[in-house]
Formats: structure tokens, sequence, C-alpha cells
């Protein structure tokens, strides 16, 4: 499908990851998108003491592309997201982030660094700080302690900080302690916190899950904004939410760890395998 061959200029340098294990680490120079694709998974085989969470695992993501992934519990849904981050070691097979960046040699943190960021379902926010600190904690900004400390906002990044607000409906709160929020208002920060951070690809787990209506309806509006300026895998069971936000896009159904079935949300609706296992009749 791809080659792990490195296009001039990008060199892999060594880099020791968790326990010891030795990763590549890839110089943040972009993502070769050259072909169109984001995100390639090909013949993905995760193995847990001989069961199978993932099996020959088969997915592709376009630049651009929101793409809805739904299954049953137990699918292999969070596995796939944990191989992409870098959180599990997939037994075989391959995954590569544009044409270059093989995931599988990569940390946790080179990922993240490259550009993949990920929300998972529980919302985490820096509750004792304000919104607008939280934003600028997530911030791509020099860490160390001394500059995070005593560094101060230019105006660009006050200007990116204040877009963001917007963005997220949170404008009105910016100074409003984050602990104070609604449920809902935690998920749009801390996919605001992900956004600041510029991230190429962006992995949602179940961001609806625990919202009211009306904060469920607003998520989709925010992420049908972001369609075509990030591109966005969303797991979700709320199929009113998936129907929102699908629109005429890929929707992904997993079962037993692979892709039982591809299409448009009315395709895999009519599919009788996906009824048997998943949406019932």
């Amino acid at each position: 499908m791809m080659s792990g061959v490195l296009r001039p200029g990008q060199q892999y340098e060594g880099a020791t990851g968790d326990q010891g294990v030795s990763y590549g680490r890839i110089k943040p120079e972009g993502v070769d998108t050259t072909h169109g694709a984001i995100l390639y998974l090909e013949d993905i085989v995760v193995s847990f003491d001989g069961f199978k969470a993932i099996n020959n695992l088969n997915l592709d993501i376009s630049v651009g592309e929101l793409r809805c992934i739904i299954g049953p519990n137990g699918a292999g849904k969070t596995t796939m997201m944990d191989v992409i981050t870098g959180k599990t070691r997939p037994t075989s097979g391959t995954a590569f982030f544009g044409q270059t960046m093989d995931l599988t040699r990569m940390s946790e943190v080179d990922i993240a660094h490259a550009g993949i960021g990920r929300k998972f379902q529980r919302p985490t926010v820096f509750e004792q700080h304000s919104v607008f600190e939280n934003l600028e904690l997530a911030m791509k900004m020099d860490k160390r302690v001394k500059t995070t400390l005593f560094a101060r906002l230019n105006s660009e990044q006050k200007d990116k900080i204040a877009a963001i607000l917007q963005l997220i409906r949170l404008d009105e709160q910016e100074q409003r302690q984050a602990g104070l929020l609604s449920h809902g208002q935690k998920q749009w920060l801390e996919i605001g916190m992900l956004l600041i951070q510029e991230p190429q690809l962006i992995l949602l787990d179940e961001p609806v899950a625990g919202m009211s209506d009306a904060e469920t309806a607003r998520t989709a509006e925010l992420l049908n904004e972001l369609r075509g300026k990030h591109s966005i895998m969303v797991v979700e069971h709320d199929m009113g939410f998936v129907t929102e936000i699908a629109q005429q896009g890929k929707v992904t159904v997993l079962h037993e760890g692979s892709v039982l079935a591809e299409g448009t949300m009315a395709q895999v609706q009519a599919d009788d395998r996906v009824i048997e296992v998943y949406l019932g009749r």
C-alpha cells in the first residue's frame, strides 16, 4: 500500500521510549499527504493472550475527511485508536501517518508532536484554571518551567485563543473556572485545547456521551464547521449524532476487530450484516 522509505530531507533520529524501547523519531517537517490520505492502517492485528482485539484491520482516511466509526462494544474501536496514538503496539501490520511516518516506530509523545490529537470520552480539563488559561496552557509553546511561568502571550497568540473561544462558543466564558462549566462545555473546551495545538488528525472518542440534546446538536455544528479544516475520526454510539455529522461521508462499521461494512450512513443502515450485529431491526 505504501513504502516506509522516507522522502528526501526527512530523517529518523534515535529516541528511547518507555521501558527502554527504542523508537524512531521523525523530525517535525510536516506530514507527506501527496497521495491524498493522512492515515493508513493495513492488516493490523492486536493480540492479547491469544485474543485478537484487532483482526487484520484495513482502514484509510483522506485529508480533511470526517470519518465516523461505529460498532458494538468490543468491536476494537478503542484499541484501534490506541494503535494510532502509540499507546498499544500492534502484533503485526502497518500504520502510517501520511506516506512516511511509521506510527509503529514512534512513541506516544512523538506521535502527538507529529500532529495526531486524541480526546477521550471523559473530559480532562484543568478545573481550577479559567477557560482562557486552559487554552493558554494547551497552546504550542516552550513548556520549560521558567519559560512557562514568565512567558507573556503575544498578540497573535491572543488572537488565536480568541478565535478558538468563538468557535467552541465559550467566548463569553473565558474567565470562568473550567470546573464550573457544564459537561458539554467541558467537552467543547477540551476540543478547543486540541485545536489550538493545530493537529492534522483528531481522534474523538464518544464526544457526545452524557450531553443534553442541545449540547449534542451544538457539538454536531462544531464538527461540521471543522470538516475539511482537519482530518477527524469520530467513534460514537449515538446514531442520531452520527447521522448529523456523517452527511455523505463514509461511515465505517467495526465488528470483532475488523471492518464489517463501510459506506454512507444510509448504506450501512441498510446492510443486513450491520443490522444483525449492531443496529437491530
